[in-house]
């Protein structure tokens, strides 16, 4: 089913969370090497990868809150608390708006450097500002406190289906899942 249900995220939005789960590790990951190594064309090559997948999960995030907001999202359980409930609500917002924000602190970096970009080599990618120092500095500033938080939010969240899944023994982890298959709880 590609659309979601009251029970479950339809095939489109587990396909995405999972690829852009990918995406973000991998991101992460890419960033951090690059940082702490000395400029060289290594260096150079991880940071066009970091790049490139910045813009693929730009695209991608986009696209994913239109079809989110095109289709009724599943139900909460019914037990769960209305705090609980908000707050949900409150980290889904801030991750969606982190997926924003990353890269468009990373394309105003690039474009304030006055670095002309390719994506994946191939694809020339238009600056969003002029060259400006002062504005990659911060701008870079901001991206890496993002990326901190992103960090923060997604430990809590992984943390949050865990724990619906082996302390409220509830399907808010399954119904994310392909097929929605976990192995069984014990009890």
């Amino acid at each position: 089913m590609l659309k979601h249900t009251q029970a479950r995220w339809g095939a489109v939005a587990i396909a995405l969370h999972w690829l852009m789960v990918l995406l973000i590790f991998l991101q992460l990951a890419l960033g951090r090497i690059a940082e702490g190594m000395a400029l060289s064309p290594d260096k150079l090559k991880l940071f066009v990868w970091h790049k490139s997948f910045g813009v693929v999960i730009l695209l991608l995030v986009v696209f994913r809150l239109i079809w989110r907001l095109r289709s009724a999202t599943p139900a909460y359980p019914s037990n769960m608390p209305a705090w609980e409930a908000g707050a949900a609500r409150f980290s889904h917002a801030l991750l969606y708006l982190l997926m924003l924000a990353l890269p468009l602190t990373g394309w105003i970096i690039n474009s304030a450097a006055n670095i002309p970009f390719k994506v994946f080599w191939l694809v020339p990618w238009p600056d969003i500002t002029g060259p400006d120092k002062a504005l990659q500095s911060l701008a870079s500033e901001i991206h890496g406190r993002l990326a901190g938080l992103l960090v923060m939010v997604l430990i809590i969240h992984i943390m949050a289906a865990l724990r619906h899944h082996f302390i409220k023994r509830n399907d808010v982890l399954k119904r994310m899942l392909p097929g929605g298959r976990l192995p069984e709880r014990s009890e």
